[in-house]
Order: structure tokens, then sequence, then C-alpha cells
């Protein structure tokens, strides 16, 4: 059986009896903790295994007139039904060593018997139990696909209790207690239904019965020296009927034990019978113990600690599907239209979080991109580059919605030749490490109409920094933008905060580019070179900019394109309005505490985040700013005015502009060019080179700096990108 049917039985399940599992482990908790209650009463006696019916008979006879009946019940309470010497009735915990009165007995609470009636029968009297009964039933295969999805989840049972991968907190909670409750959620649910059968006498058995040989000893023996009596301890005893009158052969001592009672002959002390108990009575009162705790308090506090995790299972569990139906996919074309098209296999969701935040990000940029699952491939007549997300799942198998793919590559051979790139999601504490998405690059790689675009990219426990990447690599072989920050790509999104316009300057006629500052409505920590996401239609649709802080308030560099979506809306913007908005940490480019020598690169409003670092060096580390521009404008001097007085207050080393579009055109990478001893030997001495701005500028910066590394130190870039001496955040 697949592992989609598997979840969806589990889901389906859960779904079915939510409402009544809900009412029961509420009441299951109440009642566990009324049952270890019972275990702290001022009136228990300890060590009954120490007390024998032969010293406790005589002393009851002694004390009373009358002793109707002894009861030692399963919270070790000793209780009698008696009458003093004045005839007045007598029903009380007792001391069995004195005999004397230790406290009346007390019926369980009004509101206790009203829970346990809730419990039993949900007030629907014998209906009601067969409810009950039904969704114990229903949990009891809750429990087992539960536990067949963690065996396929961990690769076998021998796997069972090995590092959970975590998705997120309501699913690792799920997995997690799921794995260390399940014995007893499963113990719960087997004797709730085990105890409805019982009532039905389901496990009815015949009592035996066993005559004693009669005895021709008529010797009178007392109490206190009867070998059944000095035999029995208290702790084997449920209940004792005494004689109704005192010395009379005929009336005989009736002793209830846990699996027989036994008849003794009050004045001889020989046994006249034995009354063995069916197996069924014995396995019957062993199941309702477990059911209720009622024996041990340890146990009572497991299972009520299990009934709790029912109901955090339920909302758990609810989370999980929710967030499997928010990644829906969404297309705005048609297949065959399709010039970009995005495969996705995943089994909980995550993957395709990955994906969807590349399809929309192609979406926004006015790309034909169509986003489907793995198990939908067909031909695709338009497609000029094809990607595929997919997690594996088992020993290398496939996620559900991928299964079919193998067999779907050969029916449909595509017409055109496509490009394609395989990112595969796992984790390496496992030995399959994205083994499927081998296996599909392996299937691509053998496909004539295939040509790869990039190498396989791993992704490690849903590593954000690692997505972000592959996103960078096939953004430079594509030329399709996309962010390169890993935030962007971090699946925990947290709630929108409120930002106030405290600042916005105008564009003009030359110059499309505008400062804006916002300051949070609350305290909110942050630093240059984090992300301020927006949501200018007050839906899914983001927009990312850098940030570079100025005092507490986010300052941002914009520039104003033609029906820009995110540009737009921050231009309309006036002093005192409010933004929805929320700041995403980007701590691979904050600024480097631990360097002494920074190289800040950056082209266009790229400059946002450097301008925050530069305010806020005030260790006075050595900086310099490469920028490049299309023109020498108003903006630009302010630019330039700004880094001046930096240079003043030590706080920027010295600065450089190009401008591409004025007489002497320059691009940044010709500022670099120009001071390739300086950029040598920068990152010979471990230094830092930031990148902020377009893709484009990025591709032509490393470049050069590749060609210098190569030149001046023997070594590629690439070196010193794994040595974090590169680091960048572009678009």
């Amino acid at each position: 059986m697949t592992l989609s049917i598997w979840r969806y039985a589990h889901l389906a399940l859960a779904l079915v009896s939510s409402a009544f599992l809900i009412i029961l482990s509420v009441t299951g908790v109440i009642l566990a903790y009324d049952a270890i209650a019972e275990k702290t009463q001022a009136h228990r006696i300890e060590n009954l295994e120490n007390i024998t019916l032969a010293q406790v008979l005589p002393i009851l006879r002694d004390q009373y007139s009358e002793v109707l009946e002894l009861k030692i019940d399963h919270n070790q309470l000793v209780s009698i039904d008696a009458m003093d010497e004045n005839g007045n009735s007598i029903k009380a915990y007792i001391d069995p060593k004195t005999g004397k009165k230790l406290g009346e007995i007390k019926p369980k609470s009004d509101f206790i018997q009203w829970i346990t009636a809730l419990h039993r029968s949900l007030f629907l009297k014998e209906s009601g139990r067969a409810i009950v009964a039904v969704v114990s039933f229903l949990l009891i295969l809750i429990s087992v696909s539960g536990l067949i999805l963690i065996v396929k989840r961990q690769k076998g049972i021998k796997h069972f209790f090995d590092k959970i991968n975590k998705d997120f907190f309501a699913q690792y909670f799920h997995v997690v207690t799921g794995r260390w409750l399940l014995v007893p959620v499963f113990i719960i649910a087997l004797t709730g239904t085990l105890v409805f059968l019982a009532r039905l006498d389901f496990f009815k058995g015949e009592n035996t019965e066993i005559k004693s040989k009669s005895s021709s000893d008529t010797k009178a023996t007392a109490l206190k020296d009867i070998p059944f009596f000095k035999e029995t301890p208290l702790s084997k005893v449920e209940r004792v009927e005494f004689p109704f009158i005192p010395d009379d052969e005929a009336e005989p001592f009736i002793i209830h034990l846990r699996k027989k009672s036994v008849t003794v002959n009050q004045v001889t002390g020989t046994i006249i019978s034995e009354t063995k108990y069916p197996y069924s009575a014995a396995i019957e009162k062993f199941n309702l113990d477990l059911h209720t705790g009622r024996t041990n308090a340890i146990w009572a506090f497991i299972l009520g600690l299990a009934s709790m995790n029912i109901l955090c299972f339920i909302y758990s569990g609810f989370v999980i599907t929710f967030r499997r139906t928010r990644t829906k996919i969404k297309n705005k074309i048609k297949a065959k239209d399709a010039k970009i098209v995005l495969l996705v296999g995943s089994e909980n969701g995550t993957t395709l979080f990955f994906a969807n935040q590349i399809h929309r990000q192609l979406l926004n940029e006015g790309k034909r991109s169509y986003l489907t699952e793995m198990n939908q491939f067909q031909s695709f007549e338009s497609a000029k580059e094809m990607v595929i997300f997919t997690s594996t799942y088992g020993l290398g198998d496939p996620p559900s919605n991928a299964n079919q793919f193998e067999a779907l590559l050969q029916k449909f051979p595509q017409q055109n030749k496509i490009g394609y790139s395989v990112v595969g999601f796992g984790s390496k504490s496992y030995q399959e490490f994205c083994a499927f998405a081998v296996k599909v690059n392996d299937l691509l790689a053998k496909q004539s109409w295939a040509e790869p675009t990039t190498s396989i990219f791993m992704v490690n426990d849903r590593s954000a920094e690692e997505f972000a990447a592959w996103a960078h690599v096939w953004s430079e072989k594509t030329l399709h933008s996309l962010a390169t920050a890993p935030a962007v790509y971090n699946t925990k999104i947290p709630g929108l905060k409120k930002f106030i316009v405290i600042d916005k300057t105008i564009v003009s006629d030359d110059n499309s580019t505008f400062k804006i500052v916002l300051k949070p409505r609350k305290k909110h920590e942050f630093s240059s070179g984090d992300l301020l996401a927006i949501y200018p239609a007050n839906d899914n649709r983001e927009r990312f900019y850098s940030i570079g802080k100025n005092q507490d308030s986010v300052q941002l560099i914009v520039k104003l394109f033609p029906n820009g979506f995110g540009s737009g809306f921050l231009n309309n913007l006036k002093i005192g309005d409010e933004v929805p908005a929320r700041i995403m940490e980007n701590p691979n480019f904050h600024f480097p505490q631990a360097a002494e020598n920074i190289a800040l690169i950056a082209n266009g409003t790229g400059i946002a985040p450097f301008l925050g670092m530069i305010q806020e060096n005030f260790l006075r580390k050595n900086i310099s700013l490469f920028a490049g521009f299309r023109h020498d404008n108003d903006w630009v001097n302010v630019y330039r005015k700004f880094a001046e007085k930096q240079i003043e207050k030590g706080q920027l080393e010295n600065f450089d502009f190009a401008f591409s579009r004025e007489e002497n055109k320059q691009y940044v990478m010709d500022l670099i060019r120009k001071d390739e001893n300086y950029f040598a030997n920068l990152l010979g001495e471990n230094g830092i080179i930031m990148i902020c701005g377009s893709l484009k500028m990025q591709k032509d910066v490393e470049k050069i700096l590749d060609e210098i590394s190569q030149k001046f130190l023997g070594k590629p870039l690439q070196h010193f990108i794994k040595n974090g001496q590169i680091l960048s955040d572009c678009y």
C-alpha cells in the first residue's frame, strides 16, 4: 500500500472521530488526574502485604458488635460495614491493625460523576457506550496507520527512534510525541474497546466450583490460628463477607480474592469450597485497570499525558493538513504554452513551497512559468527550460506524487531541446540522501531531448542557503532574475508588522530613483543587509528590498519602474502612511564584524544596505565603496557628500563611482579592474567583498574578480566564495 493511501486513511479516520476524541480526551485527562489524586488520600494503608486476615478479623470481632463486610479497594483503602454496640451503622475507613475508624467514606464529587458519565456514554446510555466503543476502535486504526507512517518515514522499524527530519514544529511534534506515546494511546484505544465488549458479555466465562473433602475434624480453632487466614495478606483480598451469626458452623466466612472466592468454616477453619473465576474475569479486571490507571499513579499520569497528547495530535494534524493545502499549485497559463516547466515531487509540502517561491518570482517577471507535480509530466510543446524539485522517501523511493514519473518520461519524449536542472531535498542523516533526485537526474541525462543547464543540486535539511546557491547558479545560466538571498526561501513566515513612512524623496524626469524611510511602530531588531518584504496588493505577492539601517528606521533606495508592482506602490506612499510589511533576517549579508578590510560593490539601488553599514562602522574598519550608476546626477551627489562625510569621521576609507551613461562611460567592473592590486591583496589577506545590486552586475563582477584571483593568487574565485570571503545579495 502506498504512503499516500496510509496518509489519507490516517487523516480520514481523524476527521471522522475528532469531535468525539476531543470529548473523550478532555474527560480522560480529568479522570486520570482524579485517579492520581486518589493515591494521595490520607486514609491509605501502606504495606498491606504484611497484614494478614488472621491479624485483622479477631480485632474487628472484638471492636464491633456486628460486622457485615470488610473491603480493600484498589487505592489501598480499607473500609468496614458494621454496627456498634448501640446499634448504629458504621461505614467508614479503618486502620486494619487496630480496627479504629479513620474517616467517613465520601462518594465521588458530582463533577467527577458527571465527567465519568460523559466519558463512558456521552449521556446517551447504551447507544452512547456503543459510540464510545466505535471511536475507541477508530483510535486503534489511527494508531496503527500512524505507526505505519512513522515506520515508512524512518525507513524501517530499526530506525524508529532515529533522528526526525524537522520540517516545521507541528510536524516535528506530531511525529516525535507520536513515537513516544503511541503505545499508551494504543492501550487507551484497545482497552476502551474491550470495556464495551465486556459489557456485552463478549468474554463471558463460567465459574468453576471446587468442593473440599468433608473433614471429620470438628475441633474449634481461633480466628488468629486458622491456616488460610494466616497465609492470606490483605493485599490479595478484595472483600470479606462475615458470618451473620458468630460461632455457627452453618454461617461461614466468604473471602473474595482477585482470582477466586473461598468459603471458610468460622469454627473449625476448614475450607468448605472454592469458586475459581474464569480467565475472562481476570482479563476484564486487568483491562479496566489499564484503561483507568486506578491501580498505579505513574500509569495514571502516563494515561493523562497520552490523553492530553491526543488533543495535541488533533491540533498538530490539522495544522499539517492546512500547511499542505496552503501550498496548492496555481498556474496562469496552460502546459502547452509554458516556456519554463517546474516539476515537483513533494510528500509533505515543503518541497512544493520552494518550487512555489521560484514559480511566483518567474510569473512576477512576466515569464511563462508552469508548475505541476511530477506525475503530471506530459508533452510540453513550447518548453525551453525544465526544473525538477523533488524529495526522496523511504529507501530511495519517490514521493507519492512522483512515483509515475519514470514511466511518463518514456511515454512523453519531448519534441524540442529542453535545458534541465534537478534540485534534490533530503537530509544527510539518512543514507539515501537525495537518492531519488539522483535517479531522476540520471534518467534525464539519457534523454536525447534533455540538456543539463546545471549539475544536480542537493539541499540538506531544507537549507535556504543551499537552495539560494542553486537559484544563483540557475539565474546565471538562464538569465532569469531570481532572488539569491537565503531569507527569501525561509519556510517560516512571521506575521506582518506596521511601519510608518517618516521620510520620502520624489522622482524627477531625469532621476527615477527615490529614498523612503520607514519606522516600525514597535521596537524591532534588524541590521543593514536584511530584507524588507512588502505586499502591494494585500495578497501573497511579495517584493523584497535590501535594508539600510538608519538609526531605528528602515531606509530603502528604490528605482521607479514603469508599471512597477513594488516600486509603484512605494512611490505612491506619503509621509504618515502606514505600511504592513515584514523584515526578513539575512545573516549571510550582515556586516562582517570579524574582518578588518571590506570592499563594498554596488550598482543602482544596491547601495542602500551599504549606506547603513558605513554609518554603523563605529569600530572604523577599513571600508572601500565601489558603486556604479547610469548618470552623475543630484542623487549621486547626495551619495558623494555622504561618503566624504563618512571619510572625515573615519568610518569610510575611500570611495569610487562609475557612470555608464556619461561621456567617459565606465562600469563598476572597470573600477575593480583599475584597482586589481587592491582586490588581490584584500582576498589574499582574508578580507571580505560584499556585492549588492543586479544579477547581471554580480555575474560581471565575479568574472573580473576570478581573473584577478587567478592572476595574482593562483586560485579561482570559487575558493574564496567557499571561504566565506564573497558575500552577495543580488536580484
